[in-house]
């Protein structure tokens, strides 16, 4: 077969191949193991598929496309940039988006490797190319780009060759094609600030994230609702949160908030300041940064309590996040009855709102409930039982009756929700004293499809690996569940038929 395969590609090198027969290779290159299709590949070959795709039929740029990339693959990107590095750079300015993709795609490939990365730093002409890619009108070219470019800046000198060169000018020039392309470099210089302390360093000493910042406290409300996301990302990491703490941006961010109130445009950005600051309590203290910035609980109570979907939506999610862990539910519950008559509110939108806030809904709750076995103090236990006591007068039937709608999303949300209270002693004597529930969930005929299997496999596993399970449930219960998950999630039990003498 690789033998057929490299006949046809000298066919190809002599650029006598009609489209039929560029199909068949094709075919036989995907069938092909890489090391075999390189034993027998040539400069020549890939030239010559190279020069194929000057053409203005767009099958057959195609299906030299899809033959280059299996190629391609099955050859060292050292290799690659020092014998196509031409082609590459060419295939860059084609007409056709997908050369463009498989030309930045090899270059993502080739800063990987540490011989390589040196020829393309030493193409600056490969790199501004590749820049001016980010304002191509097509996403998928623009997305390449950025994640090479991201690539290329993992290693001292890519950072040195982005921005202590001209190629800096070269991204500040492509930024000015409009803002769509703008907010695109924005993300390529958040993305490399994320990596290291160092690579936060040249991206604040180039300027860019001055600008990002700029914006985010400006006066165009859509804008400041795009540049949140991006500081938020920044945020994810130690580095960048000492930055911004440093820089005065989160207490800015806190003031925007403040300021909020008298802003009747607010609805646009708020919701992202506020996804901000609950990132922002996860990765770092939620009390630490409740305590500091109030203004950030105020405003999730302020809008979970409001009648706007959207608003209550991004609280909920908030809220979700907010109380992932342990820290971050002691200060939901400092706030004592209001955010017990929030639950109430929550579980109220579990059951009657649209699908998708429903759903955002079962995610939040589950996310509250939880709590790791290691983290089971009494009153951390009597905490969740209460929560879960506020979210309905009989909180268990209303997840049940969600589980039960014939909406797959909705099924597994309210399973989810089960699961996480399942290792809690309380919950299990809940489950235990409801009629029909624990053969609800060891009934393998109500789910109906594989995430609604999987989903009650999840809930399964939780309750039989419980510390306190075979207590509460009693032996006959646990050794259901047990072999529940002997059998695994798709288990289907086997029906025996009798044949009856004269049945039809």
């Amino acid at each position: 077969m690789a033998e057929a395969v490299a006949e046809r590609l000298e066919r190809v090198a002599r650029r006598d191949v009609p489209l039929e027969e560029l199909r068949a290779l094709r075919l036989a290159v995907q069938a092909v193991p890489p090391a075999d299709l390189r034993a027998h590949l040539s400069d020549d070959h890939l030239r010559g598929l190279f020069a194929l795709l000057s053409t203005n039929d767009r099958e057959q740029v195609s299906v030299c496309v899809s033959i280059l990339e299996r190629l391609l693959q099955a050859l060292g990107p050292v290799w690659v940039i020092q014998n196509l590095g031409a082609e590459l750079q060419k295939g860059l300015f084609h007409p056709d988006d997908s050369v463009k993709i498989l030309s930045i795609s090899q270059v993502g490939r080739i800063v990987e490797h540490s011989d390589a990365v040196t020829e393309i730093l030493n193409s600056p002409e490969l790199l501004r190319q590749i820049i001016s890619c980010i304002g191509e009108e097509k996403i998928a070219v623009a997305k390449e780009a950025i994640k090479s470019l991201s690539r290329i800046a993992q290693t001292q000198d890519g950072l040195e060759a982005l921005f202590v060169s001209s190629l800096l000018s070269d991204l500040k020039n492509v930024m000015a094609t409009n803002d769509v392309v703008r907010y695109r470099v924005y993300e390529l210089i958040v993305e490399i600030s994320s990596v290291s302390a160092a690579s936060l360093n040249y991206c604040v000493n180039s300027g860019l994230i001055s600008e990002l910042i700029g914006e985010l406290t400006g006066d165009d409300m859509l804008v400041r609702a795009t540049c949140i996301e991006m500081v938020t990302s920044l945020a994810h990491t130690p580095h960048g949160r000492l930055y911004l703490a440093q820089q005065g941006i989160i207490d800015k961010i806190s003031n925007i908030i403040v300021g909020a109130e008298s802003d009747p445009f607010s609805g646009f950005y708020l919701p992202g300041f506020v996804k901000f600051f609950g990132n922002l309590a996860v990765v770092d203290s939620p009390q630490q940064i409740c305590e500091r910035y109030p203004i950030f609980v105020e405003k999730v109570f302020e809008m979970a309590e409001s009648h706007d979907p959207t608003m209550i939506g991004v609280a909920v999610d908030t809220l979700g996040i907010l109380g992932s862990n342990v820290e971050g539910k002691q200060v939901l519950e400092k706030t004592r009855s209001r955010f017990q008559n929030l639950l109430s509110r929550i579980g109220h939108q579990a059951r009657n709102a649209p699908t998708e806030l429903r759903l955002r809904c079962l995610d939040a709750i589950s996310s509250l409930l939880y709590l790791p076995p290691e983290q089971q103090t009494e009153d951390l236990l009597r905490m969740t039982e209460s929560w879960f006591m506020s979210l309905s007068n009989q909180p268990l039937e209303l997840f049940r009756s969600i589980s039960t709608q014939p909406f797959p999303d909705l099924h597994c949300g309210a399973l989810r929700v089960f699961t996480a209270i399942a290792n809690q002693p309380w919950a299990q004597k809940l489950m235990l004293n409801t009629p029909g529930f624990v053969e609800y969930i060891v009934d393998r005929s109500v789910e109906p499809d594989k995430a609604s299997k999987d989903a009650k496999y999840e809930l399964v596993k939780a309750l039989a690996n419980s510390r306190t399970i075979a207590e509460i449930f009693g032996n006959q219960y646990y050794l259901r569940l047990r072999a529940y998950l002997r059998e695994g999630p798709y288990y289907v039990k086997a029906v025996s038929t009798t044949a009856v003498e004269g049945a039809e």
